[in-house]
């Protein structure tokens, strides 16, 4: 099954949700607090085929939704060169026909479409710009409000100014940008560029976070399962009971070493706080989970809704 993720999103000031809510510039760190090992839920709230982390319900359970709320900080997202320009995208996509965001040679990623697409725009001007993140997709995972950023040399930013209309006055090279993008990444219709702009002094798309939030979307046997939304929703074949599953994810809150609910990376740790993870049906009888958390370890959310189902 591909992951039927839902949305990544970014507003302003506090970037919109995935939906990313985004930047909230407070020089806020992470706490430093003593990890605790987390409690595992209880088994009131499993079901067949959850099978705890590795399990079934683990790999299909990938709707998701998520929020940032960046911090600034002077040692975070300075570009070297003074010269440069650091610029901030809000865009959204289907991840349906992406095999995620991370580019892969002969593979179709959101991040090798538009910087393919930055190459074409930039072709005269010596080595084009890359993307950095605030937070990687998997394949079929879709955004709302995915943020990114690039940084461009002087020539690069002038040739964005320059009107391509005779007679025409300078362009407003944010718009240009968003218009040569989107004519060229978005010729599928599955990837569009909301905004460009000026990004302020010390934003850094994939450091600046103070927090995540996810959404998961489960349709059981109680919810209605609409199939123009079967690229947003899981569907799941039995009848899952909210009152256990949430009294499972209350179990799980905290400040906890998370290794066990994720795939440790070398040399990254696995101490996160959790500070929120609640389930409810929605209007349709969906189950919606959200979980938020400073930031997650690799597969970590996918670990908790698999656990709690």
């Amino acid at each position: 099954m591909r992951n039927p993720l839902i949305t990544k999103n970014m507003s302003t000031p506090m970037y919109p949700p995935t939906k990313v809510l985004g930047a909230k510039w407070n020089a806020i760190t992470p706490s430093t607090a003593t990890a605790r090992s987390p409690s595992r839920p209880g088994s009131r709230a499993r079901r067949a085929g959850s099978g705890g982390p590795d399990g079934a319900a683990v790999r299909e359970l990938d709707s998701v939704r998520f929020m940032f709320v960046l911090r600034s900080s002077l040692d975070l997202g300075v570009v070297s060169d003074e010269s440069m320009t650091r610029l901030r995208l809000d865009l959204a996509y289907d991840g349906s026909d992406f095999m995620g965001w991370a580019k892969q040679p002969g593979i179709r990623t959101v991040q090798g479409v538009l910087e393919d697409s930055l190459a074409t725009i930039f072709r005269r001007f010596g080595e084009p710009p890359t993307l950095t993140v605030s937070g990687r997709t998997d394949a079929g995972v879709h955004a709302t409000g995915q943020v990114a950023h690039l940084d461009l040399r002087p020539s690069q930013l002038k040739h964005l100014s320059r009107p391509h209309a005779r007679g025409a006055t300078s362009a407003d090279p944010m718009r240009a940008l968003e218009r040569r993008l989107n004519g060229l990444a978005g010729v599928e219709d599955d990837l569009f560029i909301s905004r460009a702009r000026v990004a302020p002094d010390g934003f850094d798309a994939r450091y600046s976070p103070l927090w995540r939030l996810y959404e998961y979307r489960v349709a059981d046997y109680l919810a209605v399962r609409n199939p123009l939304l079967r690229r947003h929703t899981v569907w799941y074949p039995a009848t899952l009971e909210l009152d256990a599953m949430n009294a499972s994810a209350r179990e799980l809150l905290g400040l906890h070493e998370w290794a066990a609910y994720c795939k440790p990376r070398p040399g990254a740790t696995t101490i996160r706080e959790l500070q929120a993870f609640s389930w409810e049906r929605d209007d349709t009888g969906v189950l919606v989970a959200r979980v938020r958390a400073d930031a997650f370890c690799h597969s970590m959310v996918r670990a908790l809704v698999g656990a709690t189902v």
